[in-house]
This record gives structure tokens, C-alpha cells and sequence, in this order.
């Protein structure tokens, strides 16, 4: 993780999924909140998925994302499907569709950011270094007596 996108795409993942996890007790607690889980049983596997592939985005790894993607699409997509299919125009309706935006965006941005990563690890930059390995001004230059001394022992 060397950029501010991945570092700030796994803050947002994090967030969000604190957030779920205020709306499943909530829920559970039977207070009333913002948002509420379609299925609380396929929102806690969610949220078990989602921290495994939080750690796996971390580490750079194509599987997090993807497991991510298909766990949040599965999950959001049927309830944007739902509300959008049933067209009811209460406030915490829309609220959940707002949610369930951010749930199938935030997956979406996280993958192009692991897929547009593979180049930078393909072709890493170390500034540290490559000043002085990747300049001809430092290559190591022989001189005429590097070729001429014959040492016997």
C-alpha cells in the first residue's frame, strides 16, 4: 500500500463496514437507525467476508477485491433490485439505497485500484535507489590499468 487511492479506499472500507456493523445491532437491539439490513444472517457472513477481504485488499491481493465485489453485489445489488422493483417512497427506503450504492461502488473502485496497481508492482519505483542504479553518470568505469594488473601470488 504506497498510494493515498489505496490507503484511502481501505479507510472507506473499514468505515463502511463499521457502519454495517452499528445497523445489524441496531437492528438486532430493535432500535431504530438510518438503514436497515435486508437479511440479518447474510449481513453477518458479509461482514466476516468483508474484514477477510479487508485484509486481503491490504495486502495487495486480486482475491480480496473480488471476493468483496461478489459479496457486496450479492448483497446490495438484490436490494437495489428490491427497492427499485417496489417503488415506495418512504425516506428510510431511499436511505437504503443510497447505502446500497456505496456498497456496490466502493468494490468497484477497490478493484480498478488493485487491477491498475498490477503495473506499479510489475515495474516498482524506488526513488531511494534508482538514482544511483538506473544513471549512467554512476555506472562503474574501468580505467586502462584495471585490465593490465596481473597479480601472482
Amino acid at each position: 500500500m504506497k498510494n493515498l487511492t489505496t490507503y484511502l479506499l481501505v479507510i472507506f472500507m473499514v468505515m463502511f463496514w463499521i457502519f454495517r456493523i452499528i445497523v445489524a445491532v441496531c437492528y438486532n437491539l430493535g432500535i431504530d437507525f438510518i438503514a436497515q439490513p435486508m437479511d440479518l444472517n447474510f449481513e453477518v457472513i458479509l461482514l466476516f467476508l468483508t474484514f477477510v477481504s479487508v485484509i486481503l485488499v491490504i495486502k495487495r491481493s486480486m482475491l480480496g477485491a473480488i471476493i468483496y465485489l461478489i459479496g457486496n453485489g450479492l448483497y446490495f445489488g438484490t436490494n437495489i433490485f428490491n427497492a427499485i422493483n417496489a417503488q415506495t417512497g418512504s425516506m428510510l427506503n431511499y436511505m437504503d439505497i443510497l447505502f446500497s450504492f456505496i456498497g456496490i461502488i466502493l468494490p468497484i473502485l477497490v478493484l480498478f485500484d488493485i487491477l491498475l496497481d498490477k503495473n506499479r508492482k510489475a515495474h516498482p519505483v524506488d526513488k531511494k535507489t534508482d538514482w544511483f542504479y538506473k544513471n549512467k553518470e554512476y555506472d562503474r568505469q574501468f580505467d586502462e590499468r584495471a585490465d593490465r594488473n596481473e597479480y601472482k601470488f
